[in-house]
């Protein structure tokens, strides 16, 4: 059985996986072979330390090269369907309601790959300092977190059930 908080393991639905596949398949076979014909044509052009179309086309060769590999990775690493979960405990596929300490507002999202759009809530990623913070704690439990300026931030858990979508 695989542990729902693996930290290596990204939990997505079908249609994210799908989307993800088909985006990774495109960028490996006719996008490559486009910017590739981008280059050429730009190259074709003359003097490369002035021209402008085929520097443009080189970083956006670049860009796209990063992207594959990204995409490669996380769908290796990919698990499609549900992320096993336990109601009352934070964890990848669950809306998880926290107070920042000093703080009476209340914050709802879910907690899921980032890759994950079109969720009607915010989503944070279970790497994310919070959400690495967050994972396995029950309601009633308190987590901190540094952010990003190196400051110490707390939490408390309010809430955490299944995703439902929306």
């Amino acid at each position: 059985m695989v542990d729902s908080r693996d930290e290596n393991v990204t939990w997505l639905t079908q249609e994210a996986y799908d989307r993800l596949k088909a985006e990774f398949e495109y960028l490996s076979g006719p996008g490559r072979v486009d910017i590739a014909k981008k280059i050429e044509a730009a190259r074709e052009e003359g003097d490369l330390k002035e021209n402008g179309g085929y520097h443009a086309a080189k970083e956006e060769q670049g860009k796209m090269e990063g992207r594959i590999l990204q995409l490669r990775q996380l769908l290796e690493q990919a698990r499609v369907g549900e992320a096993p979960r336990t109601e009352g405990v934070v964890g990848p596929g669950m809306t998880v309601t926290i107070r920042f300490d000093g703080d009476d507002d209340e914050v709802t999202f879910l907690l899921a790959s980032r890759e994950e759009s079109g969720s009607p809530i915010d989503v944070y990623s279970p790497r994310s300092p919070l959400g690495a913070a967050i994972n396995g704690k029950k309601i009633g439990e308190r987590a901190t977190y540094t952010l990003p300026n190196g400051r110490q931030n707390t939490v408390e858990i309010l809430e955490a059930v299944p995703y439902i979508g929306g």
